[in-house]
């Protein structure tokens, strides 16, 4: 006996996504057969929009309704400090600490060459861009994890911007400080460790 065209559909669907294997999405498919037609409605309407209502912000790659974003437009920000992450989560995780009140800059990934993800494929050479162009440069502080994909980031980033310190410049490039465990992803980390990481960070 096969299970119904629209659950296997469903169930199909759940399982292209991260994390989701085969046995989870069948419980996610036959869970929500349970869920009132009314609130399936707004969740398939949710999906429906999540594309349509969001955009990339031309500034900070990071997702946002509006662009530019709400921080890139907010000129009381510290506009002499530019924080890098891979994950627009990252960028969530920072804002509730509370503490950071500057710029940011969104990867969307890091160079990882087992799946042919090279600096092309990131919006890393926006940033080089971006710093380039802005008057005064200001300091770039390199937040991807501490992963292995993250420190190669970090590596390759730190060489294009000290390509920009051999014209003169005085770009001041820095790495968050110790207190986020190698291997974790920052969208993970408390709001005091995140804290304590932006102000030890260090030069490079």
């Amino acid at each position: 006996m096969r299970a119904p065209k629209a659950l296997t559909d469903l169930i199909n669907s759940f399982e292209k996504l991260p994390g989701v294997g085969p046995k989870t999405a069948q419980r996610l498919a036959y869970y929500l057969l349970h869920v009132p037609q009314n609130e399936l409605d707004g969740f398939a309407s949710a999906l429906s929009n999540l594309k349509k209502n969001t955009v990339l912000c031309t500034i900070c790659k990071n997702v946002a309704e509006t662009d530019p974003c709400p921080v890139c437009a907010d000129k009381s920000r510290d506009q002499s400090i530019v924080l890098v992450v891979e994950q627009p989560l990252d960028i969530l995780a920072f804002e509730k600490t509370g503490k950071y009140k500057g710029l940011y800059h969104v990867l969307h990934g890091s160079i990882n060459p087992l799946e042919n993800i090279g600096p092309d494929e990131i919006f890393l050479e926006d940033l080089v861009r971006r710093v380039r162009s802005a008057e005064p440069f200001p300091e770039v502080i390199i937040a991807t994890n501490p992963t292995m994909e993250g420190e190669a980031t970090a590596m390759y980033l730190t060489r294009r911007l000290r390509e920009m310190n051999s014209e003169n410049t005085q770009l001041q490039i820095t790495r968050l400080g110790m207190g986020i465990p190698t291997g974790a992803y920052l969208e993970f980390a408390d709001e005091t460790t995140l804290t304590r990481a932006i102000e030890g960070r260090r030069a490079l």
